[in-house]
C-alpha cells in the first residue's frame, strides 16, 4: 500500500563526501546503507565559517573523519539532533570532542508510553542512551548562529524526542525521520506512538516550509503535498486494517500477510510493529478491542 506515495529512489551524494544541497547547506552522508537507513544517514551542516551541524550520525570514526574534513578552516558551533537513534546520534560524542561545539536537542531517548508489565522495548537497541544534549530544546525554541537560525519543531511519533528544525528566512526544514522521501518512517511502539505521529504530520503540514532535508534520502520538494501523501497512506492504512477485522478477529502476523503483500522479509518484524502502532491507537479511540493491553502477541476485532 506504499503506491500511494510518489518515492524517489534516486540518491545523489557520495559516501564522505560534502555536496552543497541549497544556499548556506551541505550534506555528507555516512556508510551505513541498509534497509532502514536507504543509502545512509545523512548529515547537514548549515551556514559559513560558524556552522551547526545537524544529525552527525552513528557511531563511525569514518563519518566523523568527513566532517571534520567538510567543515576544515570553519568552527563547528552546535549540534543538533533531530533525534536519538543509533544512525543519527552518537557521533555527536566524537564531534563535540574534536570540535568543542554545544549540543542540542528535545532530550534523551526515552519510550512513547510507560512500557506494560513484563514488557520489553523491542527498540532499545536503537537507541543511543547515552545521550544528553547540552541544551534541551522546547517547541518553538530558537538556535541562532553566525548568519542562520534554525527553530525546533516538536514532531514525536517516530520516536518521543524526534524534532525537525525549520532554517529561518528560507523555505528549507530539516525532517529528520518524520518525513522521507525514499521510504515512509517505522513507527514502533513504545518506542513510537501512532497517535503522536499522526498529530505531527498534521502540524508540519500547515507549516509554510515546502523543502524538507530529510535523514536518509534526497530533498523532497513541494514538502506539503508530501507530508498529505503520507497522511492519506496511514488512515489508508488504518482502514486496511479496520477491513481485515471486519472478516474476524484476528492476529498481528495475520494482519501483516493481508496488508504488506511482497514486502522485504527483513521488513516484516518492523511491519508488525508498524500494525501494532496502528492497533493501540485504534483501541484507544474505541473501534478495536483486544483482551488486556493492545500487544504484540494480541488478538484484535473489531470494538
Amino acid at each position: 500500500m506504499s503506491d500511494d506515495i510518489a518515492f524517489d529512489k534516486s540518491f545523489d551524494l557520495q559516501t564522505g563526501i560534502a555536496a552543497e544541497v541549497a544556499p548556506m547547506v551541505r550534506a555528507v552522508c555516512a556508510g551505513n546503507a541498509g534497509p532502514f537507513t536507504f543509502k545512509g544517514t545523512v548529515s547537514y551542516i548549515v551556514g559559513r565559517g560558524k556552522v551547526a551541524v545537524i544529525d552527525p550520525g552513528p557511531d563511525d570514526a569514518r563519518h566523523v573523519k568527513a566532517l571534520l574534513e567538510a567543515t576544515r578552516g570553519e568552527t563547528v558551533t552546535h549540534i543538533l539532533l533531530t533525534h536519538t537513534h543509533r544512525d543519527h546520534s552518537p557521533a555527536a560524542a566524537a564531534l563535540k570532542a574534536a570540535t568543542g561545539a554545544a549540543t542540542f536537542g528535545e532530550g534523551p531517548h526515552r519510550a512513547s508510553r510507560p512500557l506494560h508489565i513484563g514488557e520489553i522495548n523491542p527498540l532499545d537497541a536503537a537507541g543511543d542512551m547515552d545521550f544528553r544534549p547540552d541544551r534541551a530544546l522546547g517547541d518553538g525554541e530558537v538556535v541562532a548562529g553566525a548568519g542562520w537560525t534554525l527553530e525546533a519543531i516538536a514532531t514525536p511519533g517516530h520516536c518521543a524526542n524526534h524534532m525537525a528544525y525549520a532554517l529561518k528566512g528560507t523555505s528549507t526544514l530539516f525532517s529528520g525521520d518524520h518525513v522521507m522521501g525514499w521510504s515512509t518512517s517505522i513507527v514502533a511502539p513504545p518506542d513510537g506512538a501512532m497517535s503522536d505521529y499522526m498529530a505531527s504530520l498534521h502540524k508540519i503540514a500547515e507549516r509554510p516550509e515546502t523543502v524538507y532535508f530529510p535523514g536518509h534520502g534526497n530533498v523532497i520538494r513541494d514538502a506539503p503535498r508530501f507530508v498529505q501523501s503520507y497522511i492519506r497512506h496511514r488512515l489508508g492504512r488504518e482502514q486496511s486494517i479496520l477491513h481485515r477485522l471486519g472478516k474476524g478477529a484476528t492476529d498481528i502476523p495475520t494482519l501483516v500477510r493481508a496488508i504488506y503483500i511482497g514486502i522485504d522479509p527483513r521488513l516484516i518484524g518492523a511491519a508488525g510493529l508498524s500494525v501494532l502502532a496502528h492497533l493501540e491507537d485504534l483501541v484507544a479511540r474505541g473501534m478495536v478491542a483486544t483482551e488486556g493491553v493492545p500487544s504484540i502477541a494480541g488478538h484484535y476485532r473489531l470494538a
